[in-house]
Protein backbone atom coordinates (compact mmCIF):
# COMPACT_ATOMS: atom_id res chain seq x y z
CA UNK A 1 0.00 0.00 0.00
CA UNK A 2 1.45 3.64 -0.98
CA UNK A 3 1.74 5.70 1.44
CA UNK A 4 1.79 9.56 1.04
CA UNK A 5 4.83 11.01 2.72
CA UNK A 6 4.00 13.77 5.75
CA UNK A 7 5.61 17.16 6.39
CA UNK A 8 6.57 16.71 9.61
CA UNK A 9 8.80 13.85 8.40
CA UNK A 10 10.70 15.52 6.41
CA UNK A 11 13.66 18.34 7.21
CA UNK A 12 12.14 21.93 7.40
CA UNK A 13 15.10 22.88 4.79
CA UNK A 14 13.12 20.19 2.08
CA UNK A 15 9.48 21.41 3.60
CA UNK A 16 10.62 24.94 2.62
CA UNK A 17 12.46 24.50 -0.78
CA UNK A 18 9.24 22.61 -1.68
CA UNK A 19 6.88 25.25 -0.39
CA UNK A 20 8.70 27.55 -2.51
CA UNK A 21 8.93 25.28 -5.61
CA UNK A 22 4.99 25.68 -5.69
CA UNK A 23 4.97 29.21 -5.70
CA UNK A 24 7.16 29.49 -8.90
CA UNK A 25 9.11 32.39 -7.77
CA UNK A 26 11.14 32.92 -11.30
CA UNK A 27 7.82 33.65 -13.12
CA UNK A 28 7.33 36.02 -9.65
CA UNK A 29 10.65 37.77 -10.32
CA UNK A 30 9.93 37.89 -13.69
CA UNK A 31 6.77 39.49 -13.45
CA UNK A 32 8.12 42.13 -10.51
CA UNK A 33 10.34 43.24 -13.17
CA UNK A 34 7.97 44.19 -15.98
CA UNK A 35 5.89 46.11 -12.78
CA UNK A 36 8.72 48.24 -12.04
CA UNK A 37 9.34 48.65 -15.41
CA UNK A 38 6.00 49.63 -15.90
CA UNK A 39 6.83 52.64 -12.94
CA UNK A 40 9.90 53.65 -14.31
CA UNK A 41 8.70 53.78 -18.20
CA UNK A 42 5.48 55.84 -16.58
CA UNK A 43 5.61 59.74 -17.09
CA UNK A 44 6.29 61.75 -13.57
CA UNK A 45 8.32 61.38 -10.67
CA UNK A 46 9.49 57.75 -9.21
CA UNK A 47 8.13 56.92 -5.22
CA UNK A 48 10.15 56.90 -2.49
CA UNK A 49 11.92 53.49 -1.94
CA UNK A 50 9.27 52.21 0.52
CA UNK A 51 6.65 52.84 -1.62
CA UNK A 52 8.43 51.05 -4.60
CA UNK A 53 9.43 47.82 -2.67
CA UNK A 54 5.92 47.29 -1.42
CA UNK A 55 4.72 47.74 -4.27
CA UNK A 56 7.46 45.57 -5.97
CA UNK A 57 7.15 42.66 -3.80
CA UNK A 58 3.16 42.64 -3.72
CA UNK A 59 3.69 41.98 -7.34
CA UNK A 60 5.43 38.50 -6.53
CA UNK A 61 3.23 37.52 -3.89
CA UNK A 62 -0.13 37.85 -5.79
CA UNK A 63 2.18 35.99 -8.64
CA UNK A 64 2.95 33.03 -5.95
CA UNK A 65 -0.43 32.86 -4.43
CA UNK A 66 -1.56 31.87 -7.88
CA UNK A 67 1.20 29.69 -8.79
CA UNK A 68 0.31 27.73 -5.97
CA UNK A 69 -3.13 27.45 -7.10
CA UNK A 70 -2.36 26.74 -10.09
CA UNK A 71 0.08 23.47 -9.01
CA UNK A 72 -2.87 22.82 -6.44
CA UNK A 73 -5.49 22.55 -9.28
CA UNK A 74 -3.44 20.53 -11.75
CA UNK A 75 -2.07 17.98 -9.91
CA UNK A 76 -4.20 15.38 -11.51
CA UNK A 77 -2.84 16.45 -14.66
CA UNK A 78 0.60 17.17 -13.51
CA UNK A 79 1.61 13.67 -12.68
CA UNK A 80 0.92 12.73 -16.18
CA UNK A 81 3.59 15.10 -17.58
CA UNK A 82 7.44 14.29 -16.71
CA UNK A 83 8.01 18.34 -16.84
CA UNK A 84 5.72 17.99 -14.06
CA UNK A 85 5.50 14.79 -12.23
CA UNK A 86 7.52 15.89 -9.65
CA UNK A 87 5.91 18.88 -7.97
CA UNK A 88 5.27 18.63 -4.35
CA UNK A 89 1.36 18.27 -4.99
CA UNK A 90 1.89 15.29 -7.68
CA UNK A 91 4.02 13.15 -5.47
CA UNK A 92 2.88 14.04 -1.87
CA UNK A 93 5.82 15.18 -1.03
CA UNK A 94 2.59 18.27 0.81
CA UNK A 95 0.17 17.27 1.00
CA UNK A 96 -2.96 18.51 -1.33
CA UNK A 97 -5.23 19.77 1.97
CA UNK A 98 -7.61 22.92 1.70
CA UNK A 99 -5.46 24.64 4.39
CA UNK A 100 -3.53 25.71 1.73
CA UNK A 101 -6.19 27.24 -0.23
CA UNK A 102 -6.70 29.40 3.09
CA UNK A 103 -2.51 30.45 2.74
CA UNK A 104 -3.15 31.63 -0.94
CA UNK A 105 -6.39 33.86 -0.52
CA UNK A 106 -4.34 35.30 2.90
CA UNK A 107 -0.78 36.06 0.34
CA UNK A 108 -3.88 37.44 -2.21
CA UNK A 109 -5.18 40.02 0.53
CA UNK A 110 -2.25 40.84 1.54
CA UNK A 111 -0.83 41.47 -2.09
CA UNK A 112 -3.89 43.46 -2.67
CA UNK A 113 -3.51 45.93 0.83
CA UNK A 114 0.01 46.50 0.44
CA UNK A 115 -0.06 47.41 -3.21
CA UNK A 116 -3.11 49.87 -1.90
CA UNK A 117 -1.35 51.31 0.77
CA UNK A 118 1.75 51.78 -1.24
CA UNK A 119 0.39 53.22 -4.41
CA UNK A 120 -3.47 53.17 -4.67
CA UNK A 121 -6.36 51.16 -5.77
CA UNK A 122 -5.79 51.05 -8.90
CA UNK A 123 -2.08 49.57 -8.99
CA UNK A 124 -4.40 46.79 -6.07
CA UNK A 125 -7.00 46.23 -8.45
CA UNK A 126 -3.89 45.00 -11.62
CA UNK A 127 -2.07 43.08 -8.71
CA UNK A 128 -5.13 41.66 -8.02
CA UNK A 129 -6.48 40.79 -11.58
CA UNK A 130 -2.85 38.96 -12.46
CA UNK A 131 -3.13 36.79 -10.14
CA UNK A 132 -7.09 36.31 -10.68
CA UNK A 133 -6.68 35.74 -14.93
CA UNK A 134 -3.86 32.93 -14.01
CA UNK A 135 -4.79 31.00 -11.13
CA UNK A 136 -9.33 31.72 -12.13
CA UNK A 137 -9.20 32.80 -15.81
CA UNK A 138 -6.55 30.44 -17.34
CA UNK A 139 -5.93 27.41 -14.97
CA UNK A 140 -9.74 26.78 -14.31
CA UNK A 141 -11.70 28.01 -16.82
CA UNK A 142 -9.57 27.74 -20.50
CA UNK A 143 -6.57 25.46 -19.93
CA UNK A 144 -8.59 22.45 -21.12
CA UNK A 145 -11.59 23.89 -22.60
CA UNK A 146 -9.90 25.47 -25.75
CA UNK A 147 -6.31 25.80 -27.50
CA UNK A 148 -6.52 29.67 -27.43
CA UNK A 149 -6.31 29.25 -23.59
CA UNK A 150 -3.23 31.31 -23.79
CA UNK A 151 -4.43 33.83 -25.56
CA UNK A 152 -6.69 34.94 -23.24
CA UNK A 153 -4.39 33.54 -20.43
CA UNK A 154 -1.73 36.21 -21.67
CA UNK A 155 -3.56 38.66 -20.33
CA UNK A 156 -2.31 37.95 -16.66
CA UNK A 157 1.24 39.06 -17.04
CA UNK A 158 0.07 42.29 -18.84
CA UNK A 159 -1.37 43.60 -15.68
CA UNK A 160 2.28 43.49 -13.78
CA UNK A 161 3.04 46.75 -16.29
CA UNK A 162 0.18 48.14 -15.98
CA UNK A 163 0.23 48.15 -11.38
CA UNK A 164 3.77 49.62 -12.12
CA UNK A 165 2.45 52.69 -14.13
CA UNK A 166 -0.84 53.05 -12.34
CA UNK A 167 1.56 53.66 -9.15
CA UNK A 168 2.94 56.56 -10.63
CA UNK A 169 0.45 57.73 -13.22
CA UNK A 170 -2.77 56.57 -12.21
CA UNK A 171 -4.57 57.94 -15.31
CA UNK A 172 -3.48 55.62 -18.29
CA UNK A 173 0.15 56.60 -19.37
CA UNK A 174 0.17 55.14 -23.07
CA UNK A 175 4.08 53.72 -22.69
CA UNK A 176 2.71 51.28 -19.77
CA UNK A 177 -0.04 50.98 -21.65
CA UNK A 178 1.79 49.63 -25.03
CA UNK A 179 4.22 47.57 -23.33
CA UNK A 180 1.62 45.53 -21.68
CA UNK A 181 0.21 45.14 -25.01
CA UNK A 182 3.66 43.58 -25.92
CA UNK A 183 3.34 41.31 -23.00
CA UNK A 184 -0.15 40.32 -24.30
CA UNK A 185 1.39 39.27 -27.46
CA UNK A 186 4.78 38.10 -26.39
CA UNK A 187 3.04 34.79 -24.12
CA UNK A 188 1.12 32.92 -26.82
CA UNK A 189 4.29 32.54 -29.11
CA UNK A 190 6.09 31.96 -25.91
CA UNK A 191 4.01 29.23 -24.37
CA UNK A 192 3.45 27.43 -27.72
CA UNK A 193 7.41 27.11 -28.53
CA UNK A 194 7.35 25.18 -25.03
CA UNK A 195 4.15 23.43 -26.30
CA UNK A 196 5.27 22.47 -29.39
CA UNK A 197 8.76 20.93 -27.42
CA UNK A 198 5.99 19.26 -25.00
CA UNK A 199 3.55 18.22 -27.35
CA UNK A 200 3.49 14.87 -26.90
CA UNK A 201 2.60 15.46 -23.01
CA UNK A 202 0.29 17.60 -23.21
CA UNK A 203 -1.71 15.25 -25.24
CA UNK A 204 -1.27 12.48 -22.35
CA UNK A 205 -2.45 14.95 -19.72
CA UNK A 206 -5.42 16.26 -22.31
CA UNK A 207 -5.08 19.84 -22.27
CA UNK A 208 -5.73 21.27 -25.65
CA UNK A 209 -2.51 23.40 -26.13
CA UNK A 210 -2.33 24.75 -29.68
CA UNK A 211 0.06 21.91 -31.01
CA UNK A 212 -1.87 19.21 -29.62
CA UNK A 213 -5.01 20.34 -31.98
CA UNK A 214 -3.45 21.72 -34.72
CA UNK A 215 -0.27 20.18 -34.78
CA UNK A 216 3.07 21.14 -34.86
CA UNK A 217 3.25 22.60 -38.56
CA UNK A 218 0.70 25.26 -37.99
CA UNK A 219 1.40 25.75 -34.39
CA UNK A 220 5.11 26.66 -35.68
CA UNK A 221 3.51 29.06 -38.39
CA UNK A 222 1.20 30.49 -35.69
CA UNK A 223 4.44 31.37 -33.44
CA UNK A 224 6.08 33.04 -36.24
CA UNK A 225 2.71 35.47 -36.57
CA UNK A 226 2.64 36.40 -32.94
CA UNK A 227 6.78 37.26 -33.38
CA UNK A 228 5.96 40.04 -35.80
CA UNK A 229 2.76 41.27 -34.52
CA UNK A 230 5.03 41.37 -31.06
CA UNK A 231 7.54 43.12 -33.00
CA UNK A 232 5.48 45.63 -34.30
CA UNK A 233 4.05 46.52 -30.66
CA UNK A 234 7.32 46.45 -29.12
CA UNK A 235 8.01 49.39 -31.61
CA UNK A 236 5.05 51.52 -30.96
CA UNK A 237 6.56 52.94 -27.33
CA UNK A 238 9.20 54.61 -29.46
CA UNK A 239 5.84 56.86 -30.81
CA UNK A 240 5.13 58.32 -27.31
CA UNK A 241 8.90 58.98 -26.08
CA UNK A 242 11.20 55.77 -25.76
CA UNK A 243 14.36 56.82 -27.40
CA UNK A 244 16.93 55.43 -29.69
CA UNK A 245 18.21 53.36 -26.84
CA UNK A 246 15.23 51.18 -26.07
CA UNK A 247 14.60 50.75 -30.01
CA UNK A 248 17.87 49.50 -30.61
CA UNK A 249 16.99 47.03 -27.84
CA UNK A 250 13.18 46.60 -29.36
CA UNK A 251 14.50 45.88 -32.77
CA UNK A 252 17.52 43.43 -31.40
CA UNK A 253 15.35 41.39 -29.42
CA UNK A 254 12.31 41.47 -32.05
CA UNK A 255 14.55 40.02 -34.51
CA UNK A 256 16.47 36.97 -32.65
CA UNK A 257 12.73 36.18 -32.05
CA UNK A 258 11.56 36.27 -35.78
CA UNK A 259 14.63 34.62 -36.66
CA UNK A 260 14.18 31.68 -34.17
CA UNK A 261 10.37 31.36 -35.29
CA UNK A 262 11.39 31.40 -39.16
CA UNK A 263 13.95 28.40 -37.93
CA UNK A 264 10.91 26.97 -36.32
CA UNK A 265 8.45 26.95 -39.39
CA UNK A 266 10.97 25.14 -41.47
CA UNK A 267 11.93 22.38 -39.08
CA UNK A 268 9.19 22.33 -36.17
CA UNK A 269 10.58 20.11 -34.08
CA UNK A 270 11.82 19.90 -29.86
CA UNK A 271 15.42 21.18 -30.37
CA UNK A 272 13.99 24.41 -32.72
CA UNK A 273 11.10 24.79 -30.65
CA UNK A 274 13.54 25.10 -27.03
CA UNK A 275 15.71 27.54 -29.02
CA UNK A 276 12.51 29.76 -30.32
CA UNK A 277 11.07 29.74 -26.04
CA UNK A 278 14.43 30.72 -25.21
CA UNK A 279 14.80 33.67 -28.27
CA UNK A 280 11.39 34.93 -26.60
CA UNK A 281 12.89 35.30 -23.07
CA UNK A 282 15.61 37.19 -24.52
CA UNK A 283 13.51 39.40 -26.75
CA UNK A 284 11.41 40.07 -22.95
CA UNK A 285 14.59 40.78 -21.49
CA UNK A 286 16.28 42.98 -23.86
CA UNK A 287 12.71 44.92 -24.33
CA UNK A 288 12.71 45.41 -20.36
CA UNK A 289 16.44 46.28 -20.19
CA UNK A 290 16.51 48.61 -22.88
CA UNK A 291 13.04 50.29 -21.69
CA UNK A 292 14.82 51.10 -18.22
CA UNK A 293 18.29 52.38 -19.71
CA UNK A 294 16.09 55.13 -22.27
CA UNK A 295 14.17 56.53 -19.09
CA UNK A 296 17.40 56.34 -17.13
CA UNK A 297 19.25 58.29 -19.64
CA UNK A 298 16.55 60.77 -20.73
Amino acid sequence: MNTVPMVHARSLPTVLRDILGLMKLRIGVMIMLTALVGMIAAPGPLPGFTVTAMLALSVPVASASAGMFNQYFEADEDQRMVRTRRRAFVTGALPRSRWWLLLMAAMLLLAFVAAWYAANLLAATYVLLGAVFYGGVYTVWLKRRTPMNIVIGGLAGSFAVLAGGAAVAPASAPIPLLLALALFLWTPPHFWSLAIANREEYANAGIPMLPVVVGAERAARAVLVGTVLLAIASLLPAAFGLGPVYVIGALTGSVYFIHRAVQLVRRPERAQAMRSFFASIVQLSLLLIAACLDRAIA
